[in-house]
């Protein structure tokens, strides 16, 4: 049984990068949106041409990035969402909530400090993790039902 996860949220660390690394092995194919900041911003001017305005331009962008995470989040088996700790990750919000509407397993990742402003995005998520090594364990258990050695 081949996983589809799609990992959305934060892009500023290596959170990504420690999933896919520690699931060698497992049954697993990843996705995500694209972790380019420039190049997600710029998407949309780049293709479909350059706007005056700052909001049109990232209006652009906002929409053509949208089709590539809905896109991925519909096609996914489980969503691994992370809220870091810097900046203000709406997009990490939208994307567990759009998850969580289509009925998608769910996994939050973030630090214990942001427990209490992320209560309801827990509410909705069937497991939540503060390290990324716990979402390989979970990921693990999914397909084998092997705890941690």
């Amino acid at each position: 049984m081949t996983l589809k996860i799609y990992l959305s949220g934060e892009i500023h660390t290596d959170w990504r990068e420690q999933i896919v690394d520690g699931s060698k092995g497992l049954d697993v194919v990843f996705s995500s949106p694209v972790t380019d900041h420039a190049a997600s911003d710029d998407c949309g001017v780049a293709i479909l041409g350059n706007e005056p305005s700052k909001f049109w331009h990232d209006h652009k962008g906002a929409k053509l990035n949208a089709i590539r995470t809905r896109h991925g989040l519909e096609n996914a088996d489980i969503v691994v969402v992370r809220f870091g700790t810097e900046y203000k990750q709406w997009n990490a919000a939208f994307d567990a909530g759009y998850a969580a509407a289509l009925g998608k397993s769910l996994i939050v990742l973030n630090p214990p400090e942001h427990g209490h402003a992320l209560k309801e995005v827990h509410g909705a998520a069937l497991a939540v993790a503060e390290q990324p090594g716990q979402v390989v364990e979970i990921l693990r258990y999914v397909l084998s039902g092997a705890l941690p050695a």
